[in-house]
């Protein structure tokens, strides 16, 4: 079946990447891995096409705007759920050694399935909760980046991705638009995890109108070992 892919090039030329025709075949066939799961399992509220370029696949590459990927190596992705930002960032940037962590299992199932029918290579799919896995020492402070697209408040979502991030490395969270008082409320917890908010960036989604706003998080300095707490405590009492 022939897809247009327009607005995908459209978006891709605004965030300067480019992508050959094999990476192409890897993003559509992604998108039917995706819509066919989830005819039998809750993957994503997003079906359309075009809506899955724009709101998954070109949002999970617009982290380009504020960090440049060919100087990372090591990425996790917590709680990525469908393999959002991480699979797409796979797929563009295949130097990569990408850890996709997810709570539910059967998520990640799906994930190790879907990388496997792309072809994607030093991927480990990883299922446990960010608390947990925080505080385990084969993922404790091991990556240049982490990521997250998971909804929760900016503290909660700190204390779940800062951990992994080793001294000199980056949390950047993907947010909708209108963050500034969950900013303001986040930096004390942010300092408190050892982070530093560098950068933030607010823009349009390539090919839409939808805001979305990208932070660059950097880690200072080793984080306290009391930090995460355990499971389900960041959430129910985010850090203030």
């Amino acid at each position: 079946m022939q897809r247009d892919l327009t607005i995908f090039y459209n978006g891709l030329k605004e965030l300067n990447i480019e992508l050959s025709d094999e990476q192409i075949e890897q993003f559509i066939k992604y998108y039917e891995l995706l819509i066919k799961k989830n005819e039998v399992m809750n993957l994503t509220a997003i079906t359309e096409f075009d809506e899955v370029l724009v709101k998954h696949f070109l949002d999970s590459l617009s982290i380009v705007k504020i960090l440049d990927l060919h100087n990372i190596k090591t990425v996790i992705d917590v709680g990525t759920g469908a393999g959002f930002p991480g699979i797409p960032l796979k797929i563009a940037f295949p130097h990569l050694n990408l850890v996709l962590a997810d709570s539910l299992n059967k998520r990640v199932k799906f994930l190790e399935e879907t990388c496997f029918m792309l072809g994607l290579l030093k991927v480990d799919c990883v299922h446990g909760r960010a608390e947990d896995l925080g505080q385990n020492k084969k993922y404790r402070e091991q990556f240049d980046l982490c990521v997250s697209r998971a909804v929760a408040n900016l503290s909660t979502l700190s204390e779940y991705c800062l951990p992994f991030v080793k001294v000199g490395g980056n949390f950047v969270p993907y947010k909708a638009g209108g963050v500034d008082n969950e900013l303001e409320s986040g930096k004390n917890a942010i300092s408190k995890l050892s982070g530093r908010i560098d950068q933030k960036i607010e823009f349009e989604l390539p090919g839409s109108d939808m805001k979305r706003v990208l932070l660059n998080i950097s880690k200072v300095r080793p984080i306290a070992k009391t930090y995460p707490r355990k499971a389900g405590m960041p959430a129910k009492e985010p850090l203030s």
